[in-house]
């Protein structure tokens, strides 16, 4: 494979003369400066928010986006996002709920969804009456009840049906999961809330993390599901899809098409009247960073070739954990050079701390700089220090802001 043919290409994420670019900078110069970093371009963020926005308004249903703030908790991004005045914070901890307030966003702007809400959690969301709650528990809503009257909730609605890009992703099916109520106690959730005066205006539910365009049946599915409960109960005026939208991470994935899944929400939303909010992490951010790293260990080992990295799963634990993969790209790239096929390994002391395995890469040298793609979700704001190695940097780029 030459440059200029990898199907991840694209006009802000390209090879130019052997130089891998984003943003139209040459990556090499930031890695020589310090790695492992993170960098992330805002600019490819408004965008992935504008074609969320376009594909809802083409279909006609009247809506709000919440970024899921714990894809991505790097300052200078949400001061970026705050600022194009489009999308408000899905937050799923109090102090993610302060952190969006510190960067600008208005209570009224903060949408909470959260699992085994502890009674200081409420307190705390008790102190923030503009922030919607979702309550995913008939727990929740009775303890929330109990700190007041007439606030406005969400109950989180458990479909039973999931998607995802793997089965570690899904939220939902045969094997019963913790998040949301069950359909079957949906009344006894509203009979909770009633009785301690909460007005409850909209059902939440979320299918999963990262599915993309082969899984829009099973939206179909859950939409049906749930507007048999909106039907029985008219006075819900707004539906809350969840998170979830996938981006392609291998050339074989089927690309989520925005205009079909909005299609799906709007046949079922616009003739009812429903306002639809949606909480995207991974659509807005995961293809807007990337992961720099630098190989420090090429050697063959029965029959692998291992290329160790300065970084591990504390620092992307996208294949360890989820076995999400990640795309390799060398920094440099010399046209026509032989490809062979390594394994990336990190610098954790756990067997599963791998962050690429068995791809096919053009030769590699120790000294040498590569970029991992697609991690601008789940990646820092999931760092640990594990073998006290969770340090790194990151960066928006210079301009992008």
């Amino acid at each position: 494979m030459t440059a200029g043919t990898h199907w991840w290409e694209r006009p802000d994420l390209r090879y130019r003369d052997g130089r891998l670019e984003f943003g139209g900078q040459d990556l090499a110069p930031l890695a020589s400066a310090g790695t492992p970093a993170y960098v992330y371009r805002a600019g490819r963020v408004r965008d992935n928010l504008e074609r969320l926005h376009a594909a809802l308004d083409a279909a006609g249903v009247p809506h709000d986006v919440y970024f899921a703030l714990k894809a991505n908790r790097h300052g200078p991004l949400l001061d970026a996002l705050q600022a194009t005045g489009r999308c408000g914070i899905d937050a799923c901890s109090p102090a993610e709920v302060r952190l969006a307030l510190a960067h600008g966003f208005r209570e009224e702007q903060v949408s909470f969804t959260g699992h085994a809400v502890s009674e200081a959690d409420l307190d705390i969301l008790a102190s923030h009456p503009g922030v919607h709650v979702n309550c995913d528990a008939i727990s929740t809503i009775r303890r929330l009840g109990r700190r007041g009257a007439g606030r406005r909730i969400g109950i989180r609605l458990n479909p039973g049906i999931g998607a995802g890009y793997n089965e570690r992703l899904q939220y939902a099916g045969d094997k019963p999961t913790k998040f949301g109520v069950y359909p079957d106690r949906f009344d006894e959730a509203l009979a909770a809330a009633a009785g301690l005066g909460l007005v409850v205006d909209t059902l939440h539910f979320h299918v999963g993390c990262g599915y993309q365009g082969d899984a829009l049946a099973v939206l179909e599915q859950v939409l049906q599901n749930t507007m048999r409960l909106l039907d029985a109960h008219p006075g819900i005026r707004r539906l809350n899809v969840g998170g979830g939208l996938g981006v392609r991470m291998t050339e074989s994935d089927v690309p989520l098409d925005l205009d079909r899944w909005a299609a799906v929400i709007a046949r079922h939303a616009v003739p009812r009247g429903l306002r639809i909010a949606v909480e995207p992490g991974d659509y807005l951010v995961k293809d807007a960073g990337l992961l720099l790293v630098q190989a420090n260990t090429v050697e063959d080992k029965a029959g692998t070739r291992f290329v160790g990295v300065d970084a591990g799963l504390g620092i992307a634990n996208h294949w360890a954990y989820y076995r999400i993969p990640m795309v390799a790209a060398p920094l440099r790239l010399q046209p026509g050079a032989p490809r062979q096929r390594v394994t990336i390994s990190g610098n954790i002391n756990e067997a599963l701390d791998l962050l690429a395995e068995d791809v096919e890469l053009p030769p590699l040298a120790e000294g040498d700089f590569l970029a991992l793609l697609n991690v601008g979700g789940y990646g820092s704001a999931m760092l640990s220090n594990h073998c006290m190695r969770g340090a790194c940097w990151e960066i928006l780029l210079p301009g992008d802001g």
